[in-house]
């Protein structure tokens, strides 16, 4: 018995150590964009997108996989490989297309920030620049373990989207057939149907969250020994961040769309829209979330953006370094977040505009970074034994060829609209 509690504990402890990576990167996607898609989603559509969480969770799964692999085996971030592997000028010109979309990604974060705090009754020109300071000092000021704790926590707080729709009190029963029962086919000739469908998937898998968790592995010096705890650590995060999306769905189709209330142009529309229909605390519960949300995506997309830019253009980089040690990795996150909230803070400017088209860049760049992925994974002398296998290669050129095809559906969609 004594031996049976020892591994167990044992166990327990590597699983602590290595945890983070995943998890963090997973329910970072669920940002201000993302929960004003799956609130849109709900509101327009009930429970008749429920069924895309299945398939988007296995495809989440899948691709962060291969990243997660890439950065324990070889003990490099993923901009790292492709300069090795493909040359300076490719990585050059894929690092300024990262900057650039990750920037209005940032933007993006910071409006969520300031919509959210506005329900609270806080101006952004207070809001904003608070944020942007304590995003700045957490990651500037603090070491990478201490850094990665802010980050869990931030995760788990998620937990508040799962309260909230629980207090929607939903169709529990219909909901969970919606999930994994399509609805009928006429549906799908309804354009503005499969229009939030793409949009759905279109948000799940983005070009800057292999990045940084390949760059987050190898930081955390996770190597091929902790892999297979590595895995778990990324499957959990798949499964929470959609578990989360599930029930943002839910509660906007248990309140607004049965109220008939189906414009949701930002994510903090949806909390203001509950507050009447769900009560207070559903109201105040998505809002935290929202605000939460923000502000953990505005300390992770520039990071991300900094590893990604220093580990393919050859700088130092790491939370785990000084200010001096890494001048460009640290100046880069701050010019990033302090245009970012500049941004939010300069009057007049389209924003809804400027987060469509963010979105809509990802979508264009996320084939692009996909196609390197497949290729570096499945290099012998880089990986070993750990390239992918014939079945796993089918399963991945397969789930990355349907992502792409419905990335440029989104985009063309976008522009059309």
């Amino acid at each position: 018995m004594r031996r049976f509690l020892r591994r167990w504990k044992t166990r327990i402890l590597i699983f602590a150590a290595v945890i983070g990576p995943g998890i963090i990167t997973a329910n970072v996607d669920n940002d201000a964009g993302g929960i004003l898609t799956y609130s849109a989603a709900g509101a327009q559509f009930g429970h008749m997108l429920l069924w895309t969480m299945i398939p988007v969770t296995l495809a989440l799964i899948l691709i962060q996989e291969l990243a997660a692999r890439m950065g324990a085996i070889t003990g490099k971030g993923l901009s790292d490989l492709i300069r090795e592997e493909f040359g300076f000028r490719i990585t050059f010109f894929m690092m300024l297309a990262i900057l650039l979309i990750n920037f209005g990604n940032v933007v993006t974060e910071f409006a969520g920030i300031a919509g959210s705090m506005e329900l609270f009754g806080v101006k952004r020109i207070y809001s904003v620049p608070i944020c942007a300071v304590i995003v700045w000092l957490i990651v500037v000021k603090g070491q990478y373990k201490s850094v990665e704790k802010v980050f869990l926590a931030a995760s788990f707080f998620y937990i508040t989207y799962i309260f909230a729709g629980v207090l929607a009190k939903p169709a529990w029963t219909s909901a969970l057939l919606a999930t994994v029962i399509p609805p009928d086919r006429h549906l799908f000739s309804d354009k503005s149907y499969v229009y939030m469908a793409i949009a759905v998937v279109g948000t799940t898998i983005a070009p800057w969250m292999q990045f940084y968790l390949q760059s987050s592995v190898v930081e955390k010096g996770i190597t091929r020994r902790d892999y297979g705890i590595s895995r778990l650590d990324v499957i959990a995060g798949c499964f929470f961040t959609d578990l989360v999306a599930w029930f943002i769905i839910v509660a906007c189709a248990a309140t607004l769309y049965l109220h008939g209330l189906r414009d949701i142009r930002q994510a903090a529309d949806a909390a203001a829209a509950l507050r009447p229909l769900a009560g207070d605390y559903a109201y105040i519960l998505f809002a935290l979330g929202l605000f939460n949300a923000s502000l953990f995506a505005a300390s992770i997309l520039p990071l991300s953006t900094a590893y990604t830019v220093c580990e393919g253009l050859g700088f130092e980089s790491g939370v785990g370094m000084k200010f001096s040690e890494a001048p460009v990795f640290y100046w880069l996150y701050t010019i990033l977040i302090a245009a970012g909230a500049g941004v939010i803070l300069t009057p007049s400017l389209p924003l809804i505009q400027i987060s469509i088209l963010s979105q809509a860049v990802n979508g264009v760049a996320i084939p692009f970074v996909l196609i390197f992925m497949l290729l570096l994974v499945n290099k012998k002398d880089l990986m070993g034994e750990f390239v992918n296998s014939r079945l796993y290669n089918i399963l991945c050129w397969f789930t990355a060829g349907i992502l792409m095809l419905l990335s440029l559906a989104y985009v063309w969609s976008l522009f059309r609209s």
